[in-house]
């Protein structure tokens, strides 16, 4: 008989004692006799699905009961303290686990396995896991936050992502070793950690991040996704993109004699995107010094106050309090040093602050406009059975199943799905970095730059705006008629200079009386711009991420500004 034919029919003849060939007795028992005479003096027969304790003979095994199935909502939110605990039970039923003990590690199910053979009991399990989906949205979860991390190219800034998403567990071991392997190939031994974020083909061969990767952790307290920019200044723009989705920013520096002097000096991206994180409204900045491990600075504290004292001037130029939203810690990307436990001692005993991830676990809650109407800037969209969008939550939240407006064309949507992170959900809150499946619009219709929004409360929308604008680097004069891009949340739009309205005085604040003719570098002008087509974008004060916007010109970057108002 077959190896399948001879396998449990059941989960209670898994457990069972007695051989599981009664099974296949059972059925081919006396099959061609015309007539069965039981034995009397004959001992009882015990099927599989009967258990034997003690000789006497047991009923099926009851339902388990219900206390410590990992599917109960009320058994695994509440803690012993009556706290709601952070983890969803929803969580724990996705993990699979084969026992419905605590002790047992999660582990997928294989077939042949109990779990699958049973269809009633997997049932019992696998029922709450769908249903009380928006019960569970409605339980305080972690809070979310968004990271990016910059510098120049080379810096090291995909290696540490893959690295601390190797550390807490969210790259298996034998997944890093395959890419160990892939990378030695083709002799770039030192890469195999970057392609845990860097998965186009493209960007694996010549090193180099085009797109902004996606990828993220948890630690007991808060969520983080992983922005990893490109460093190279052709992906400026997509750097910009993924910079409006931050919170928290991580500038990555190159220790390496002669990485860090590239990077920093005119030209290079150090100071272009750390500029470019403030405009996008990053209130706090990490300064990781990567490749302390190299040989040219082998944790040298020489080095390592060099590069801190250079990038302190520029950093608070460009508007961080050096004492309250920057932070300097010395890292390797490579050996994961200072990532996630301190450095010993014996490597670095002049640094005793903390290492990467509690330090940003233990920062404090971020303020959010939970409570203001939906707005979600869409970063990129794509077609897979219907119209799915991405983007980050601005301000309020939404639904499975809400009527929503894609602005500026003012479509009416469904919601149709909501993911976050890969997973299913029910609602999605201000802050997290999701996708949204819509129901009445064709990918066709929806770009990046597009606004999800409440029908009742949609964004502005216009061509014609007055903006705060501050000249930081542009060799000739600015006049009316001048022309670049303008980068505002997610959109990237040609504008132009219809009018010079005032310049403000940088010490005073005052406005000049007379109309200027033109504006030069290192001047705070207000101006009104026209763009060539209809965007989305709200005044600063009223709504800063949808407020903010930079302007490009001749790939460099020469202005940084707010929407005072939309005009028309």
């Amino acid at each position: 008989m077959s190896e399948s034919n001879s396998a449990p029919d059941s989960w209670e003849a898994a457990a069972d004692d007695t051989p599981a060939t009664h099974a296949t007795n059972f059925t081919t028992l006396n099959v061609n006799a015309p007539v069965f005479i039981p034995n009397v003096n004959a001992p009882e027969f015990v099927p599989s699905f009967m258990k034997e304790e003690g000789g006497q003979t047991q009923p099926a095994a009851p339902d388990p009961p219900p206390e410590p199935v990992a599917g109960t909502p009320e058994e695994s939110t509440i803690n012993n303290d009556g706290d709601i605990t952070a983890d969803s039970w929803e969580e724990a039923a996705d993990a699979a686990t084969p026992s419905p003990t605590r002790e047992t590690p999660p582990s997928p199910p294989t077939p042949g396995t109990p779990d699958e053979d049973d269809d009633e009991d997997s049932d019992e399990i696998k029922k709450p896991k769908k249903k009380p989906l928006d019960e569970d949205d409605s339980l305080p979860k972690k809070e979310p936050v968004n990271v990016i991390f910059i510098g120049h190219v080379d810096a090291g800034k995909s290696t540490i992502g893959g690295q601390i998403m190797y550390l807490t567990g969210m790259v298996e071991k034998r997944t890093l070793e395959k890419y160990e392997r892939e990378a030695k190939e083709k002799n770039r031994e030192t890469w195999y950690l970057s392609w845990a974020l860097d998965t186009n083909l493209e960007e694996r061969d010549k090193g180099k991040t085009v797109e902004v990767g996606r990828a993220y952790f948890e630690t007991e307290q808060k969520h983080f996704t992983i922005l990893d920019a490109p460093g190279h200044k052709s992906f400026v723009p997509n750097m910009i993109g993924g910079a409006c989705q931050a919170d928290l920013a991580v500038l990555v520096i190159s220790a390496r004699k002669g990485e860090f002097e590239t990077g920093f000096e005119r030209g290079g991206q150090t100071r272009e995107h750390a500029m470019l994180a403030k405009t996008a409204g990053v209130k706090h900045l990490i300064v990781l010094i990567n490749k302390m491990d190299d040989s040219t600075v082998l944790w040298s504290e020489i080095r390592y106050n060099e590069c801190k004292e250079k990038l302190v001037p520029y950093l608070k130029k460009v508007g961080f309090n050096p004492n309250k939203d920057i932070m300097f810690m010395p890292c390797s990307g490579l050996t994961g040093a200072n990532l996630r436990e301190s450095i010993d001692e014996t490597v670095c005993s002049w640094y005793k602050g903390p290492a990467f991830i509690p330090y940003i676990n233990d920062l404090p809650a971020l303020n959010r406009n939970v409570s203001g109407p939906f707005m979600m800037p869409v970063v990129d969209r794509y077609n897979d059975r219907g119209t799915i969008v991405m983007g980050k939550v601005e301000s309020g939240c939404c639904k499975k199943g809400d009527s929503i407006v894609v602005m500026p064309n003012k479509t009416p949507v469904t919601v149709d799905m909501l993911w976050r992170d890969e997973d299913e959900t029910g609602s999605v809150n201000c802050g997290e970095n999701v996708k949204v499946k819509l129901r009445g619009v064709e990918e066709a219709d929806v770009a990046p730059g597009f606004v999800l929004c409440d029908p009742n409360n949609p964004c502005k929308t216009g061509r014609i705006f007055d903006a705060q604008v501050v000249i930081l680097e542009h060799k000739s004069i600015i006049c009316a008629g001048y022309s670049a891009v303008c980068h505002i949340h997610s959109v990237a739009e040609e504008v132009t200079v219809k009018l010079l309205i005032c310049l403000i005085d940088k010490k005073t604040g005052e406005k000049s009386k007379v109309r200027p003719r033109f504006v030069k570098q290192d001047q705070i002008a207000i101006m009104r711009f026209e763009t060539s087509g209809v965007i989305c974008m709200e005044a600063f004060k009223d709504h800063p991420q949808l407020g903010r916007f930079t302007l490009r010109d001749e790939g460099k970057t020469i202005a940084i500004g707010k929407v005072l108002k939309v005009v028309e």
